[in-house]
């Protein structure tokens, strides 16, 4: 009985050493309400992040991967946003001043409150983007190019006339 016991016992720990290895599955980080000026997280896999509130002013962001991501109320002035894939995120209420988003995916995102004001957008896809007209407004005055993913033209992802 002792001796049967005691393989139980080694089997089981056999096991847990064994399961102990296998690499686990990154969660999304969460990194709302954080001061994240200058921040580098460029080229990263920040799918389904969350940056609600968060300050990412002069934060780079360019070349990530940022489907599904929170960035609700984000503070993104000056942010490098460029090649930026956010198909899906959420943007709402979020600033983008100065905010480079040149090449950037926005396709599905939500961004109705999103304050959008002088930034770059040459060869951003803007495609099935709620937002509000006078922001759409100010977006098409200065929409230009071919997203370089997609091959949509930028005026006619914001549906511009």
């Amino acid at each position: 009985m002792r001796s049967r016991l005691l393989s139980l016992f080694g089997a089981l720990a056999l096991l847990i050493l064994v399961f102990s290895s296998v690499p686990s599955v990154n969660a999304a980080i969460d990194v709302a309400k954080q001061v994240l000026i200058g921040s580098d997280y460029s080229g990263k896999d920040l799918r389904g992040a969350t940056f609600n509130l968060s300050n990412l002013r002069e934060a780079n962001l360019s070349g990530s991967d940022l489907r599904g991501a929170s960035l609700y109320g984000a503070k993104l002035q000056d942010a490098d946003l460029s090649d930026a894939d956010l198909r899906e995120a959420t943007l709402d209420s979020a600033v983008l001043t100065g905010t480079n988003l040149s090449g950037a995916v926005l396709e599905g995102a939500f961004a109705f409150n999103t304050r959008f004001k002088n930034v770059v957008i040459i060869g951003t896809d803007f495609t099935n983007v709620p937002m509000r007209g006078d922001q759409l407004k100010s977006l098409c005055a200065v929409a230009e190019g071919n997203n370089p993913v997609t091959g949509r033209a930028t005026r006619d992802s914001l549906g511009c006339s």
